[in-house]
């Protein structure tokens, strides 16, 4: 009888460490600690007539100039997301060099900044600080397009592909890392 109760005990213990290995599917993950590159990808939509529209792009927004954008409207040509909040420090170093790639890339790829964790007047501050007028920015106030990426922490960047290759990098890239990432989606 004993050897039951052990049997048993240990099928609870596994059924329940197996029950602790992430969190629910699709459940946003916490922003790695390490200051490597992390990205995880999700496989492009089947090949049709029209652009298929990822899943994260399904979404509708203000930007930081009250403008409605909608999210699958960015579908079927290559796309990069920038994450980034006004006050955090890697976001003001980086964003000289998202205003110069955006500049360089213009016509071939469509930047869309996406702030997030303040309040839309120093989201148009940072903009016009940063001369980051030459492409869109979605004021996030309640971060709903960070969660729909899995973003938890900025800076944070969504590359997506033309085919709908979805590719979420959540730590900071070097710019070397930017322009290479660009190269492969461009």
């Amino acid at each position: 009888m004993s050897v039951l109760r052990v049997m048993a005990g240990s099928l609870v213990l596994l059924a329940a460490l197996a029950a602790c290995g992430g969190g629910p599917a699709g459940a946003p993950q916490p922003a790695p600690t390490t200051p490597q590159a992390t990205s995880r990808t999700s496989a492009a939509a089947p090949a049709s007539s029209t652009p298929a529209v990822p899943d994260q792009l399904k979404f509708t927004a203000k930007t930081v100039d009250g403008k409605e954008l909608n999210g699958a409207d960015l579908a079927g040509k290559p796309v990069v997301l920038w994450f980034w909040a006004p006050w955090c420090p890697k976001c003001q170093r980086e964003a000289p060099g998202m205003a110069a790639a955006a500049k360089e890339h213009a016509g071939k790829v469509t930047f869309l900044g996406v702030a997030a964790l303040d309040k839309v007047p120093a989201m148009q501050q940072f903009v016009q600080k940063y001369g980051l007028q030459s492409f869109q920015h979605v004021a996030d106030e309640d971060s709903a397009v960070w969660k729909r990426f899995g973003v938890t922490a900025q800076p944070a960047y969504a590359f997506v592909g033309a085919d709908g290759k979805v590719d979420v990098v959540t730590s900071q890239l070097s710019e070397e890392d930017l322009k290479q990432r660009l190269s492969t989606i461009a």
